[in-house]
């Protein structure tokens, strides 16, 4: 999983962790297992790799929807 977000650096994602949410934004960089990302206000959030179940690219045709997201499997 590391290798695979490193090579994903600069893209927008949503990223799910389990329970009833998701968090969207830009990946900064992926070091010492923590995946660095910043939502559409420039605040970071670091998230423990080992707990990424789902990872995928935001597409631009969305709405912006920093930080945290409803979980798209319930909507």
């Amino acid at each position: 999983m590391r290798e695979f977000l490193a090579k994903m650096v600069g893209k927008r994602v949503d990223v799910y962790c389990g329970g009833a949410s998701s968090l969207r934004g830009k990946i900064s960089k992926v070091e010492g297992g923590v995946l660095y990302m910043k939502d559409e206000d420039g605040q970071t959030c670091y998230v423990a790799v080992d707990h990424i179940m789902v990872v995928w690219e935001t597409r631009d045709n969305e709405q912006a929807r920093p930080g945290f997201v409803s979980n798209p499997a319930k909507t």
